[in-house]
């Protein structure tokens, strides 16, 4: 994939969520208004309206697509590095995406304690698995999106992101070093 083609992936990712986005706010307008969430699902903490995924979804896709392209390194003029995206991006993408619909569903509909096995289930595959990259995020949002918005399942994702992020960049190298430093 060229540089350009990068560039014009970038604008085609995030114009299909600004689309996605709009048209859901346009149907939520027009059935009833749009929805807030309340923090914990509890009604006493603020509502948190769905308009804020205008702003959320559109910057989490750019942010990926931007992180992406930082990763991919381009030789010089236009020649292809890769001819596809690389696989482990789509499967931390749709992975995410797929998760997150199926735990936000399940919660939407009166199961929610299989939405907190899903989430704890998240935290344990996050200490091996790098699912603190922009685009597991950004799909994590993205899938949750229908069902409850996007500010709480960002905060979720961030939260869980860290502790991901931690183990990787703290626990995991220090559990190689020992391992490496015992005799055989």
């Amino acid at each position: 994939m060229t540089e350009n083609q990068l560039k014009k992936l970038k604008y085609y990712v995030i114009a299909i969520t600004v689309l996605f986005v709009a048209g859901h706010l346009w149907w939520e307008y027009l059935n009833g208004g749009i929805l807030s969430h309340h923090l914990i699902h509890h009604s006493d903490y603020p509502a948190i309206s769905n308009w804020w995924g205008l702003l959320i979804l559109p910057f989490l896709a750019w942010l990926s697509i931007a992180r992406i392209e930082k990763r991919t390194i381009f030789q010089s003029g236009d020649s292809p590095v890769k001819e596809k995206i690389s696989r482990g991006i789509l499967i931390g993408f749709f992975g995410m995406l797929i998760l997150s619909f199926v735990q936000s569903f399940s919660f939407s509909v009166g199961y929610e304690s299989v939405a907190i096995y899903l989430s704890l289930g998240l935290v344990v595959v996050g200490l091996f698995l790098p699912i603190y990259r922009a685009e597991c995020i950004f799909g994590y949002v993205f899938g949750s999106i229908v069902f409850t918005g996007a500010i709480i399942p960002l905060i979720g994702i961030l939260v869980i992101a860290g502790i991901s992020w931690f183990s990787h960049v703290c626990i995991k190298p220090l559990v190689f070093r020992v391992i490496r430093a015992q005799p055989q």
